[in-house]
């Protein structure tokens, strides 16, 4: 790798740890080239993106960011999972840990709260952006759908009240 191939791995992973909402440091322990492919197609599909960086370069990249407590995980065959979300990557990465014992997590980071292995997975753990959004358009719809069925129980109680005194009738 020449020096301009380093300074544009550099501005990458820059771009990453400013964009971020969090970042897992995973250990490869030997991955093959379809766990590797696999891996990375289910962290495309979640909106996050996964790199496997030189430590020095990583390290220097993190330096002046947020992320610069993090510094400390870069040593041996590392790979960095980041994502706007700050939950999708720490989902994803913790779920392929528990397929397979050639990747282990290191740590991650929150903006400037630096994660060790248990808080990344008490990150995975919790909802998803998308998911919080649901369960709120579900709380917000509840009370307009009890109304609806509040508005047109007393017909209803009305219509089989009329339905019984005819069949008494006839």
């Amino acid at each position: 790798m020449d020096r301009s191939q380093k300074a544009e791995s550099v501005a990458f992973l820059s771009g990453v740890f400013n964009e971020a909402g969090a970042v897992v440091i995973t250990r490869n322990l030997g991955m093959t080239v379809a766990q590797s492919t696999d891996l990375r197609n289910k962290i495309r599909e979640a909106g996050a993106t996964y790199k496997v960086a030189k430590n020095r370069l990583a390290k220097l990249a993190v330096a002046g960011t947020d992320y610069e407590g993090i510094g400390d995980f870069f040593t041996g065959p590392t790979a960095i999972a980041a994502s706007v979300d700050p939950v999708a990557a720490a989902k994803v990465i913790v779920e392929f840990a528990k397929t397979t014992d050639k990747i282990e997590i290191v740590g991650g980071a929150m903006g400037s709260q630096v994660l060790d292995e248990n808080g990344v997975k008490a990150l995975a753990s919790m909802p998803s952006l998308d998911e919080l959004r649901a369960k709120l358009i579900g709380l917000v719809q509840a009370p307009a759908t009890k109304i609806a069925q509040l508005a047109t129980a007393p017909a209803a109680k009305l219509a089989r009240v009329f339905g019984a005194y005819a069949k008494e009738a006839a």
